[in-house]
């Protein structure tokens, strides 16, 4: 490949895959959930602990993890953001 080649295949944008877009507004969305109300997130997934734990209710995550859940949503929220800026 020359240097020309290069350059424009650098300038188009990299061609994203459309069908990632919807699949990313749902992640988004699911990282905005941890952020306002990582509460919800914690009772959707105890149902999945049925079977596995003998008392769900028991692995509730304290103040401090709620608060580490945030921030990693919002970490995820830059990234997902990020990528989404990218495909589009």
């Amino acid at each position: 490949m020359n240097q020309g080649v290069l350059a424009q295949i650098a300038s188009e944008g990299g061609g994203g895959n459309p069908a990632l877009v919807p699949v990313l507004c749902f992640l988004f969305a699911m990282g905005l959930v941890q952020v306002v109300r990582p509460q919800l997130l914690w009772r959707l997934n105890s149902r999945l602990q049925r079977g596995w734990v003998k008392n769900p209710a028991a692995t509730e995550p304290t103040g401090k993890g709620y608060a580490m859940q945030r921030v990693t949503g919002v970490l995820f929220l830059a990234v997902a953001t990020w990528i989404l800026v990218r495909q589009i």
